[in-house]
C-alpha cells in the first residue's frame, strides 16, 4: 500500500513538476511582458481592458459549461476501472458538445454587444474587440476538453508542449499588433491583445487536438467511433455548468460594476478606471503570479483524488491531502511574507510606483487564503463535490458584490479593498468547512500554520539584522529577497526535523 502511494507520489510529482515548470515560465514572462505594457500604456487603459477581460471571461464559461470538469471525472474513473473505449465515447461527446457551445456563446456575445459595448465598457471600445471574442470561443472550449483529458491520463507533458507553443504564437502576435496599433489610442490596444489571443487559442487547439489523435491511436482506441456517457456527462456537467453562469455572471457583475460605483465616491471617471486597473490589473497579477508554483499541482489533485474516490481509498486521500497541505501552507505564508516586507520595494521595483507598493501590503495579508482556498477547491473538485464548490463561489460573489454596490459609493477605494478581504476570507472559511465535511481531513495547525509563521518570523529578523543594501535598489531587493527565501527554508527544514525526531 505505502509502496503503491509512493509510486502514485513520484509520478504525481513528475507531472507537476512538468506543468510547474511550464507556467511558471510562462507566466513569469507573461508578467513581465504585461508590466511593460502596463508602465507604456498607463492605469486607466489597463482598468479599461480589465472590464473586456471580465466580459471574455464570462463567455468562455458559457463555452466551456462544465465540460472539462466532466472530462477530468469521467476519464479519471473509467481509466481507473480499465474502460477506456468508453471514457472515448466520453470525450468525443465532451468536444462535440464544447464546438456547439462556443458557437451559442459566440452568436450570445455579438448579439448583446450594443449593450455590453454602452453598458459594462462605458462606451470606451466598439463591438469589434467582441467580434474577436466571439471567433476564439469554440476553439477556446474544445481545447478545453483535450485539455482535461491529458491531465488525467497523467500525460502533463504534452499540456505543457502546447502552452509553450501557444505563449510563443500570443506574445508573437501581441509584439507585431501592439507595435502597429499601440499610438491609435485604447480600442486599438484591446483589440490587438484580444487578436493575439485569439490567434494563439486557433494555434493551440491545432496542435494539442493532434497530440489527442496521436495518443487515442498508441492506445490502439482509434477505432471508438461512436458518442457515449450523455447522462453521466449531464449529470456532472449541467449542475457546474448551472452554478458556473450564476458565478461567472456574479464575478463579472462584480468588476463591472466597480468602476461605477467609485464615480458614486466622488472620483472621476478616469480616476475610476485608474484605480481600478491598478488593483485589478496591476497588483493582483503580481501577488497571484506565485501560485503558477502551486496551480499545476493542485489541478493534479482533481483526477487523482477522483481515482482514490473511485477505489474507496480513504487513507490515501488523508495521507495527501497532509502532505499537500503542509507545504502549501509553507510556501503561502513565505509568499506573503515577501509581499508584506518587501512591500514598498516591489512597488517602486515593478512599476515605480509607491502606490501600487502600498496595495502591496495591504493585500499580502490575502495570498494565504487565497493559494489555500485554490487547493481546497481541487481537492473538492476531485471528490466529486463541485457543486459544492460552486455554491459556495456564489454565495461569496452574492455577498462581495453586495459590499462592494453599498461600500463603494461611501468609503471608495477602501470600500473595495474590504470588499476583497470578505471575499477571500468567505470564500476560504466556506470551503474549509466542506473539506472537513466530506475528506474528514483534521486540521494540523502546528505543522501546517505554526512552524511557517515561526520561519517567518525568524527570516525576518535575520533580514533585518544583515539587510543588504547596494546602489542598485532592483539589485538589493533580488539579494533580500533571495536571503529571505533560503533562510525561510533552512528554518522550515530545521524545525521539522526536530518536530519529527520529538
Amino acid at each position: 500500500m505505502v509502496n503503491i502511494l509512493r509510486r502514485k507520489s513520484k509520478l504525481f510529482f513528475i507531472n507537476g513538476t512538468i506543468l510547474t515548470v511550464t507556467a511558471l515560465s510562462m507566466r513569469f514572462a507573461t508578467l513581465i511582458f504585461n508590466i511593460y505594457i502596463s508602465n507604456q500604456i498607463g492605469s486607466e487603459a489597463v482598468g479599461i481592458f480589465s472590464l473586456v477581460m471580465a466580459v471574455y471571461l464570462f463567455f468562455i464559461t458559457v463555452a466551456t459549461s462544465g465540460l472539462n470538469i466532466a472530462v477530468t471525472v469521467i476519464v479519471s474513473e473509467k481509466f481507473a476501472i480499465s474502460k477506456e473505449k468508453t471514457a472515448v465515447k466520453a470525450i468525443r461527446t465532451c468536444v462535440f458538445f464544447s464546438l456547439l457551445l462556443g458557437i451559442v456563446a459566440g452568436l450570445l456575445i455579438l448579439l448583446f454587444s450594443g449593450f455590453i459595448t454602452d453598458k459594462c465598457l462605458h462606451n470606451m471600445v466598439s463591438s469589434k474587440v467582441l467580434f474577436y471574442i466571439a471567433i476564439g470561443l469554440p476553439f477556446i472550449a474544445m481545447s478545453s476538453c483535450i485539455t482535461s483529458y491529458f491531465t488525467s491520463v497523467r500525460k502533463a507533458y504534452k499540456n505543457a508542449i502546447t502552452q509553450v507553443f501557444e505563449f510563443i504564437i500570443k506574445i508573437i502576435a501581441t509584439v507585431i499588433l501592439l507595435k502597429l496599433n499601440i499610438l491609435k489610442g485604447v480600442e486599438y490596444i484591446c483589440i490587438s491583445l484580444i487578436l493575439a489571443d485569439v490567434i494563439s487559442e486557433i494555434c493551440s487547439f491545432s496542435l494539442i487536438f493532434i497530440l489527442y489523435i496521436i495518443d487515442i491511436k498508441l492506445k490502439k482506441l482509434n477505432n471508438v467511433r461512436s458518442f457515449g456517457q450523455r447522462i453521466n456527462i449531464v449529470k456532472i456537467a449541467f449542475p457546474v455548468a448551472l452554478t458556473s453562469y450564476i458565478r461567472s455572471g456574479l464575478s463579472t457583475l462584480k468588476q463591472l460594476i466597480i468602476p461605477t460605483q467609485l464615480e458614486k465616491s466622488g472620483l472621476s471617471c478616469s480616476n475610476s478606471l485608474s484605480k481600478y486597473g491598478i488593483i485589478n490589473g496591476m497588483v493582483m497579477p503580481v501577488i497571484t503570479f506565485p501560485t503558477a508554483l502551486i496551480n499545476s499541482y493542485s489541478m493534479l489533485l482533481i483526477p487523482e483524488f477522483s481515482t482514490y474516490l473511485a477505489q474507496k481509498n480513504y487513507k490515501a486521500i488523508n495521507y495527501i491531502s497532509d502532505k499537500i497541505f503542509k507545504f502549501t501552507c509553507a510556501f503561502s505564508v513565505c509568499v506573503c511574507s515577501i509581499f508584506l516586507f518587501f512591500s514598498n520595494e516591489l512597488g517602486l521595483v515593478i512599476y515605480n510606483n509607491l502606490e501600487t507598493g502600498y496595495y502591496f501590503k495591504l493585500l499580502a495579508p490575502l495570498i494565504f487564503f487565497m493559494y489555500i482556498d485554490n487547493i481546497i477547491d481541487c481537492i473538492l473538485k476531485g471528490l466529486n463535490k463541485q457543486f459544492g464548490v460552486m455554491c459556495c463561489n456564489i454565495l461569496d460573489l452574492s455577498v462581495t458584490t453586495c459590499f462592494i454596490y453599498f461600500l463603494l459609493p461611501i468609503y471608495g477605494i477602501n470600500g473595495y479593498i474590504v470588499s476583497i478581504f470578505i471575499s477571500e476570507i468567505l470564500n476560504f472559511g466556506v470551503s474549509l468547512l466542506q473539506m472537513i465535511k466530506y475528506a474528514k481531513i483534521r486540521i494540523n495547525f502546528i505543522d501546517w500554520l505554526m512552524i511557517p509563521l515561526v520561519c517567518s518570523f525568524i527570516s525576518y529578523f535575520i533580514i533585518s539584522v544583515f539587510k543588504f543594501n547596494v546602489v542598485n535598489l532592483t539589485l538589493s531587493l533580488i539579494i533580500n529577497i533571495v536571503l529571505f527565501i533560503i533562510t525561510y527554508l533552512f528554518s522550515f527544514l530545521i524545525i521539522n526535523r526536530f518536530c519529527k525526531n520529538i
